[in-house]
């Protein structure tokens, strides 16, 4: 099976800058206290970080089991950060609509 860090480290460090876009823009319309976006997005950007973080180190990995334990760290927690972001999106539509 052919390696998925690269992408993973990727696909985290620009949705992280969007995690972060989220926040500044929360913060400077001062929104923030009246909903859990910041929460999740904070969140979700710990998860984009430590994920980058994880998938570095899977491609600089001397030891291919430990590569793919590291991989594996990095791919759950993109999976729970896009989980944190489609619960802001929902957030967001829910009081759109």
């Amino acid at each position: 099976m052919e390696k998925k860090s690269s992408h993973i480290l990727n696909a985290s460090s620009n949705l992280l800058g969007f995690s972060l876009v989220i926040i500044t823009s929360l913060k400077i319309t001062k929104i923030s206290h009246s909903t859990h976006l910041d929460e999740f997005a904070g969140v979700a950007c710990l998860c984009f970080a430590f994920s980058c973080f994880f998938s570095f180190l899977a491609i600089r990995s001397k030891k291919e089991k430990a590569g793919n334990k590291f991989e594996t760290i990095a791919d759950y927690l993109f999976l729970s950060a896009l989980f944190c972001i489609v619960l802001a999106v929902i957030i967001v539509t829910m009081r759109i609509i």
